[in-house]
């Protein structure tokens, strides 16, 4: 019986030692890449503000060519959303939609994850010109992991790993609007 409470203890002890050192992780991320694209500034723009376009060079489009995908709405507007499905946990189920679009230079997004997490992710893509056929893209994703779950931000790099996504899918962009 004494075995089990120092077992006990030792638990107790290890969580709450791990919800306390949560509450000093750092759970608001801003990640963000950029990439220059010799292409017009309008160009680039007329492109990327169609969600169905990202499936050509978006790293997490391509995690699952299987997955199912499905779009409502007006694509390129306010409003449109593209939801897809799949089998494989690292791509889940989920929707992005887009929220608002300053014509010519900005796009908001909101990604809605729904399986295997729930979460929110506010997203945006904007366009400056840099020369007359030179664009810079710049390509932000902002991720919440809430308290106590923050914890595991400890054992994996958030902004290495969702800013490798970011620039593998600049870089995908870059040779599609290039070629």
């Amino acid at each position: 019986m004494k075995i089990l409470k120092v077992i006990l203890f030792v638990v107790v002890a290890i969580i709450a030692l791990a919800l306390i050192t949560a509450l000093f992780v750092k759970g608001d991320y801003s990640i963000t890449r950029d990439i220059v694209i010799n292409k017009p500034k309008s160009e680039v723009f007329n492109y990327i503000k169609y969600l169905k376009n990202q499936n050509d060079y978006s790293k997490w489009a391509k995690m699952d060519p299987g997955m199912k995908t499905g779009f409502r709405g007006t694509d390129g507007q306010p409003g449109f959303t593209s939801a897809w499905s799949s089998d494989r946990d690292s791509v889940g189920k989920g929707e992005q939609e887009i929220k608002k679009i300053d014509e010519g230079k900005r796009i908001d997004y909101e990604i809605r994850f729904i399986e295997p997490m729930e979460a929110v992710a506010p997203a945006y893509m904007i366009t400056d010109s840099i020369a007359p056929v030179q664009t810079k893209v710049t390509w932000g994703f902002e991720e919440h992991v809430p308290y106590p779950f923050n914890i595991m931000c400890l054992f994996f790099d958030v902004e290495k790993m969702i800013g490798n996504d970011l620039q593998t899918g600049l870089n995908n962009l870059k040779v599609k609007l290039e070629q």
